[in-house]
């Protein structure tokens, strides 16, 4: 998943550092992501997992940092299983 969210946010973020020098841990808002690049980001997101953000998590906290959205896209992912 890491790896799928790193590809998405190198074609996707126009970030202007490289994805793979980032942590895990590191603010993508600081690294240069826009609320644009972070809405084509979700996009993507959605196709590559085949989930859908619910409006509750479409906020700056879940695309803060790779890691973020990895636990946004598994909390989604986890949710549609119980369903």
């Amino acid at each position: 998943m890491n790896t799928t969210i790193r590809e998405l946010l190198s074609k996707l973020g126009n970030l202007p550092v490289a994805v793979d020098q980032l942590a895990d841990d590191a603010d993508l808002y600081t690294a240069g992501l826009s609320s644009f690049a972070s809405v084509q980001l979700m996009l993507g997101l959605e196709d590559a997992f085949d989930i859908e953000f619910p409006d509750n998590l479409l906020n700056r906290k879940s695309f803060a940092s790779i890691a973020a959205i990895e636990a946004t896209v598994e909390q989604i992912i986890a949710g549609r299983k119980v369903a």
